[in-house]
């Protein structure tokens, strides 16, 4: 018979000790009547997670397609939390802040990991700027990139931050390089119940390979496409999309989407290419697209982010980076981008609006 996952006898959330499943439940039932709404958001998932399934149903952000449930076994879940703590070393007692939504599972696996590892887990309104609103200082904090860019000063009180659910921009990236935190981009998809491989981003650990989790491995497919073995989280072998250069069984470089190639002329582009060389360039949000064109195919298109009309971009310098074939066919400005809950641009909703607003 089914029996519902046990608390550590460590585990704190807002500093407050729970001996049982039983006084955790209650607390959430009172949240769920009085707290506010990303309090509801975890205290719905508690009540999930402490419950006699064996199964939670999680959705994805929609961030490459339309959002989808997916069943995931908890099983699997606390497997994850421990493969995290391992290689973080963040065991019982670690202090950790999430400020993401426990709609999703990211922010899902914060308070898994909190309650099997037995951390002492903050909780707060997954603002932008979550962070640097509190004083307190914590060893482990997952982010977003956005919430990153909004954190800097308040980096120093951390020790370890990891940033998923979309890519850090190079001129990001150059920012965190003299902050003493230690920060990890993580790969990682609903599907692998978060990351399944890390990857250093400042000091002089920085490096661009993604290294798997314990209990991980890596292959590819005959498209070069990432594909992972990680039978203590998933029952079966996980196929992406994701481009990757292969370094080891346990280690790869991310290039980009195989889905958002594209074939000009018979040469194909990687858009993640063309946006690392003109992100140190282009303060503002872009994305790197393609339109159909009756002599090449497709061709490459550039897309801004402009709010005003009076928001200038020099583009000049950026563009000079570029090889001939990479180089926009043309430049287009949306006032605003379609963003998922979990802060990532969404690809195909961009390209939609631009469609909508040249048909109109």
């Amino acid at each position: 018979m089914p029996t519902s996952p046990n608390i550590h006898p460590k585990f704190k959330l807002n500093g407050l000790s729970y001996p049982g499943a039983e006084e955790l439940l209650n607390f959430a039932d009172e949240l769920k009547h009085q707290g506010a709404p990303y309090e509801v958001s975890m205290a719905n998932f508690l009540e999930e997670w402490l419950n006699f399934e064996e199964t939670v149903v999680v959705n994805t952000s929609g961030s490459t397609g339309a959002p989808k449930p997916i069943t995931l076994r908890k099983e699997h879940m606390v497997n994850s939390a421990e493969a995290t703590g391992a290689y973080f070393k963040a065991g019982d007692g670690t202090k950790a802040l999430l400020c993401l939504s426990s709609n999703y599972i990211a922010g899902k696996m914060m308070l898994v990991r909190a309650m099997v590892l037995g951390w002492d887990l903050h909780v707060v309104a997954p603002e932008k700027d979550a962070l640097v609103e509190y004083d307190n200082p914590y060893d482990f904090v997952a982010m977003v990139p956005y919430q990153l860019k909004h954190s800097l000063s308040a980096l120093d009180k951390v020790k370890k931050v990891i940033v998923g659910g979309g890519a850090i921009s190079s001129a990001l990236e150059e920012k965190l390089q003299q902050k003493k935190t230690e920060i990890f981009a993580t790969y990682g998809m609903t599907e692998t119940i978060t990351h399944v491989a890390v990857r250093r981003i400042n000091g002089f650990a920085k490096t661009d390979v993604f290294s798997a989790l314990p209990g991980v491995k890596f292959d590819i497919d005959q498209r070069g496409c990432l594909v992972i073995n990680a039978p203590k989280i998933s029952e079966e072998t996980i196929v992406t999309n994701d481009l990757v250069d292969l370094q080891s069984p346990v280690s790869f470089k991310w290039l980009g989407r195989f889905d958002n190639i594209i074939n000009s002329g018979g040469i194909k582009i990687n858009p993640t290419e063309i946006e690392l060389k003109l992100s140190p360039f282009i303060s503002i949000p872009f994305i790197i697209a393609s339109e159909k064109d009756e002599n090449l195919g497709e061709k490459v298109i550039l897309i801004l982010e402009k709010k005003t009309e009076a928001e200038t971009v020099e583009l000049s310098d950026a563009l000079s980076q570029l090889d001939s074939h990479e180089r926009p066919k043309k430049i287009y400005t949306l006032s605003q981008f379609p963003y998922s809950e979990t802060g990532k641009v969404k690809r195909l909703d961009i390209l939609q609006v631009l469609k909508n607003h040249r048909e109109s």
